[in-house]
């Protein structure tokens, strides 16, 4: 009789690229016992599936442990179970620092970041595929709640666009910060964790950009400095959690007042995490 068995996971990704991308086997493990919130039918409602888990992470792993030699600080500081939200600052003209972050969160707290993804990425081909199995959703309001209800991480970029596309000359000066992430915090009554990422605002200068794309789906095409990422060095850093249930009450969420200073509590911690992580590194690449 012939072994009818379900195959393990990497002979269902196929031959090429991930192949040479062997997990560990303790990232296998991870990649093949962390919590879906599938009700048995292998996905879940926002497209998150273990095949994806698992090409997330190998997909991530050699730009995490080779290229970027990312060091996580204090991971500790975020929940190993429930809801939180994650904010952090955004830089690198291209979002390598959420995918880092994503690996990072699996790797070390074996749960998966639900990335909340800007308004165009779910209309880019191939792309949105990719990323909505590997964890990502549409960032909008009404998805944003059932993550929260479902007990996920949301990792949110407040600064958003102008974040990854600020000039080198504004690195680690956090853009125009966005107040949303807070707002729904404050309703559901769950921790805001702050997070910084160090070495990404040099990854990759941008020279110039190219406007009026829109039609393309992208709101510019930004033109790099060097053909590849610069393999500077990432740390990450979490802050302690900001205690939102006991700092506001729920109906101040609709209080534009409570969420402004709930969101400039989240930024102010953010730049304390920036400032301090600036002072603990020795050099762009080490």
């Amino acid at each position: 009789m012939p072994d009818r068995r379900r195959p393990r996971l990497p002979r269902l990704l196929g031959k090429g690229l991930l192949s040479k991308l062997v997990l560990p086997p303790e990232l296998e493990e991870i990649a093949e016992t962390v919590r879906i919130n599938d009700a048995g039918h292998g996905i879940d409602p926002f497209g998150l599936n273990r095949k994806g888990a698992y090409r997330g992470l190998a997909l991530t792993y050699w730009l995490y442990e080779y290229w970027f030699r990312v060091e996580s600080h204090d991971i500790h500081h975020v929940p190993a179970e429930g809801a939180a939200v994650l904010a952090c600052n955004h830089s690198g003209m291209l979002p390598l620092d959420a995918l880092m972050l994503a690996h990072d969160l699996m790797r070390n707290r074996r749960r998966p970041a639900r990335i909340a993804m800007d308004y165009f990425v779910p209309g880019l081909p191939w792309v949105n595929l990719v990323f909505t199995r590997g964890g990502g959703f549409s960032g909008s309001r009404g998805n944003f709640h059932a993550l929260i209800e479902a007990g996920e991480l949301v990792l949110v970029f407040p600064e958003g666009v102008p974040g990854i596309g600020k000039p080198f000359s504004q690195r680690y000066q956090l853009q125009t910060w966005r107040e949303g992430h807070v707002e729904l915090a404050i309703e559901h009554g769950v921790p805001v964790v702050p997070v910084c990422v160090i070495g990404a605002e040099e990854q990759w200068p941008q020279v110039a950009r190219i406007e009026g794309v829109e039609a393309l789906g992208i709101p510019y095409i930004p033109i790099p400095a060097t053909p590849v990422p610069l393999p500077v060095k990432y740390h990450i850093w979490y802050g302690e959690p900001i205690p939102i249930p006991s700092l506001y009450r729920r109906e101040q969420a609709h209080d534009s007042g409570a969420v402004s200073e709930a969101a400039a509590r989240v930024r102010s911690a953010v730049q304390d995490l920036i400032t301090h992580g600036l002072a603990q590194r020795k050099g762009i690449f080490t």
